[in-house]
Formats: C-alpha cells, structure tokens, sequence
C-alpha cells in the first residue's frame, strides 16, 4: 500500500501542508501512522478523503457541512469507498453556490435589503454571510469552506435558485425563529432519507453491478448510474412531501 509523507500528500492532493494539517485538526482526516523518527505516514484512505472535500468544497459547501458529512461517514471506509462517495456527490449535489456582493445581490433581487432581510434569507438557506476567516491557510480562496465565510463581510455566497422565492416569502409575515426551526425539521429528515437512500443504492444497485464485472471503470458506472437515478428520486421526495403536507394540513383543520 503507497505510504506518503505530509509534503507527498499535500502535493498529490494538490492543497498545502497547511491545509492537511488544519483538516487533521478538524477530524476530516484521520491521523497519520507514526514511524520511525516521529515521521507520520499518510495512505490512498486520506488522499480519497482529500478529493472528496474538495468534490464537497466545489458544489458549495461550508466547512460546518462539510465536518458534518464525514461525521456520518464510518471510520473504516477505504479508499474505494470513498472515492464512491465522491462519485455520488459530483452526480447528486447541486450546482455550486456562487459568491457576490451586497450590491449584486441587491440587483438580483430586486430591491434594498435591510440587515433583517439578509438574515432571514441566511434563515432560509438562500445565502451565507462573509466574515473575514478563511480555514486556517491564510489563503482567502480557502475561505468558502468555514461555516458559510466567504471573506469579506460585504460578500455573501448565493444559492440563486433560492432567490427568488425567497424575495417573495420576506413579505411574509413570518416569524425569524419559527423559519429556523421549520429548516431544521426539514434538514433532519431530509439528511435520514437520503442516508437511507444511498444505503439501498449501495446495497441493491452498486453492490450487485461490481460483483457483476460487467465494466472495469466502476467509478465512472457509479457516476451515470446515480445521475440518471437522481431526478427520479428528487422527483418522488418532492411529491410525496407534497401529498403528505397535504393531508396534515387537511387533518390539522378538520381537527378543529
């Protein structure tokens, strides 16, 4: 098994020294194995689980998030394994979110945002705020990933297909606690449907078409497999949220 040092893996990977060592720090990579002159020696499990923060980083996610995902992850996983999840994120995840200015961000909504504004539609999952951290590099183009900070106080990183209606629900007289909380509700049990989900995936999709040895790239398999399976099952949450939220609401009223 290829064993590299912290200078070896920063380079394949591609980032700074830094950069492991402030992922180690974080628990996104496990420790190295410690040899003879308290050199520590790194393997193919922690350059996976480098390419898979970075696939996380590009599609938009903070470094909250991000700590998050791996938490979920088993310990064990190999360097296969991982490189499927990161096969599912690049297939699955929405586009990146794209950072912009107060005053663009004015423009495309179409209207002045008072502070209350930019904090209900953080609440709401449609923007980030800046704050001036970055993760630890000292390199502001490492910024994105820490809780949401792009860098600047004035810059906000922008899911634009939220936008819109989230302009619309500000009028709405809504309470700002009451959207966290909804948020929340939706978070958990969409986190719990999509941890089931890919454990079907892997069981009853993946699982079998390895063992089948029909095509040798399995990485690249798993990546049209999960593409063209995801619309499909966006589609179904959606409509079965839908049908659901229809009949509380029908039952909530009749209850009363």
């Amino acid at each position: 098994m290829p064993s590299y040092t912290v200078d070896e893996l920063a380079a394949r990977a591609g980032v700074t020294v830094r950069t492991v060592r402030f992922y180690g720090t974080r628990g996104l990579l496990p420790p190295p194995v410690i040899g003879a002159r308290r050199v520590g020696h790194y393997g193919p499990g922690h350059l996976s689980r480098l390419a898979l923060i970075e696939e996380l980083q590009r599609r938009g996610m903070t470094l909250a998030a991000i700590e998050r995902y791996v938490e979920q992850l088993p310990p064990d996983l190999s360097a296969q394994d991982l490189a499927i999840h990161r096969a599912l994120v690049a297939s699955w995840a929405p586009e990146s979110a794209e950072v912009i200015t107060r005053r663009e961000l004015e423009r495309r909504a179409g209207r002045p945002l008072t502070a209350q504004d930019v904090d209900r539609l953080a609440a709401m999952g449609v923007l980030d705020r800046g704050d001036g951290d970055t993760t630890g590099d000292g390199r502001t183009d490492d910024a994105r990933t820490d809780s949401g900070r792009t860098g600047d106080a004035d810059t906000f990183r922008l899911d634009g297909s939220l936008l819109r209606l989230g302009v619309e629900l500000l009028d709405v007289p809504i309470e700002h606690e009451t959207i966290l909380a909804s948020r929340t509700v939706l978070l958990e049990h969409a986190r719990a449907a999509a941890q089931e989900l890919s454990r079907l995936f892997q069981e009853q999709v993946w699982n079998p078409y390895r063992e089948s040895g029909e095509d040798p790239d399995h990485l690249t398999a798993m990546r049209s497999l999960s593409a063209h399976m995801q619309p499909m099952v966006v589609q179904a949450l959606v409509t079965a949220f839908q049908r659901s939220l229809s009949e509380e609401l029908r039952a909530a009223f009749r209850s009363r």
